[in-house]
C-alpha cells in the first residue's frame, strides 16, 4: 500500500507551498547577509543616537543623544553610558561588565559583535521609547 496515496492532494500542496515559502525566507536571509556592512564611528553615532536597539521581546537598549544608556532586559533596568570609540560602540554599566562592539547592519537588523569577551547582541533600531516601564 502506497502511503502517499492516503494523503489528500490538498495536504501535499499545502506542504509544498510552505516549503517554497521557507526557501524564499532563506533566500531573503542570504541576501541580507550578503549585503551586510560594517559601520564606522560617525555612522554608528548617527544610527544609534536617540534610538533603541531591541529584539522586540526580551530587551531594549535606549541610546540617548547625551550618551546616557538605559537598558531594559527581562524586567531589569540599568542605567549607564555609551560612546563611540575607534569605530566601536562601547557600553558602560556600573552593575555589569563593560565592553565595546563592532557594529554591522544587515538590512533593517543590526548586530553588535564584542571585541572582547561576551556574546553578540542583535536587533532592530527604532525610535526610542521614553518611559521607565516596558513597551
Amino acid at each position: 500500500m502506497n502511503i502517499v496515496s492516503n494523503i489528500p492532494a490538498r495536504s501535499i500542496l499545502v506542504a509544498l507551498a510552505f516549503s517554497a515559502g521557507g526557501v524564499a525566507n532563506l533566500d531573503a536571509d542570504y541576501a541580507a547577509a550578503a549585503s551586510a556592512r560594517a559601520l564606522k564611528g560617525a555612522q554608528i553615532r548617527k544610527a544609534f543616537a536617540g534610538k533603541q536597539l531591541t529584539d522586540e521581546v526580551h530587551y531594549r537598549f535606549v541610546y540617548e543623544s547625551d550618551g546616557t544608556l538605559r537598558s531594559y532586559s527581562m524586567g531589569v533596568k540599568q542605567v549607564g553610558k555609551w560612546r563611540v570609540e575607534s569605530d566601536e560602540l562601547c557600553l558602560m554599566f556600573e552593575e555589569s561588565e563593560n565592553g565595546c562592539y563592532r557594529v554591522s547592519q544587515y538590512g533593517s537588523r543590526f548586530e553588535l559583535t564584542p571585541t572582547g569577551l561576551g556574546g553578540s547582541i542583535d536587533g532592530i533600531l527604532e525610535p526610542a521609547f521614553h518611559g521607565d516601564g516596558d513597551k
